[in-house]
């Protein structure tokens, strides 16, 4: 109503429901809109995406987690890695519910008619260990021969018709620690790189998942 200058009979999107309906505005009383709901819109499903994302400033972090949502995201796990910050690390439990509201935010923005999941801030040990059958990506500042497309590429050729679930961990602010590597080594997760140039934990997260959106979709 204040932006857009809205007007009965103009029309949009919606989502509503868990589904996405073009609609038109059929009265305005007060603060209130009232939509028509005319047809349900084809919307596509999230991507077989989870991130791991090591917890880092909070701001950047919900940008990131923002941008996820909007490439298709399906699944983040916020991890406490040894170089986390300590007062962050602490602090992120409390901040779940305020992450969970950008992952819905952004959906509705995207038009998605699912919302990205965020779960609970785990330590990086009781993290490694889920979905046995995913495709487990680290992403590691010391790997320099096998890109992250390379090796998801050949991930995916590889399993023919069928999509498996793909996982993706990146690291906080200085990297992953060498027994954290060792731990990462242990689960079988296979260590990839973005390439020469070092970027920012958000930047890495959002270049790693339209990497992935792009080889998917």
């Amino acid at each position: 109503m204040r932006v857009l200058r809205a007007q009965p009979g103009m029309e949009f999107d919606v989502v509503a429901g868990g589904r996405v309906w073009h609609s038109v505005i059929a009265g305005i009383t007060g603060d209130s809109v009232r939509f028509n709901l005319i047809a349900e819109v084809k919307a596509d499903p999230a991507l077989p995406v989870t991130l791991l994302l090591s917890v880092f400033k909070f701001d950047r972090m919900e940008w990131a987690i923002e941008k996820a949502t909007e490439l298709g995201g399906d699944r983040i796990v916020p991890v406490i890695a040894r170089r986390s910050e300590k007062h962050l690390a602490q602090a992120a439990a409390g901040r779940v519910e305020r992450w969970r509201r950008v992952a819905l935010e952004a959906s509705k923005q995207a038009r998605r008619s699912d919302v990205l999941q965020v779960d609970d801030p785990l330590p990086l040990k009781a993290a490694l260990s889920g979905e046995i059958q995913a495709v487990r990506l680290v992403l590691a500042e010391q790997e320099r021969s096998t890109t992250l497309h390379h090796a998801l590429g050949e991930a995916l050729a590889a399993s023919g018709d069928e999509t498996p679930p793909i996982w993706m961990a990146v690291g906080p602010e200085g990297g992953w620690t060498p027994e954290e590597e060792a731990m990462f080594d242990a689960e079988s997760w296979k260590p990839v790189s973005l390439g020469p140039r070092i970027l920012r934990v958000e930047t890495a997260a959002i270049t790693a998942m339209a990497v992935a959106a792009a080889l998917l979709e």
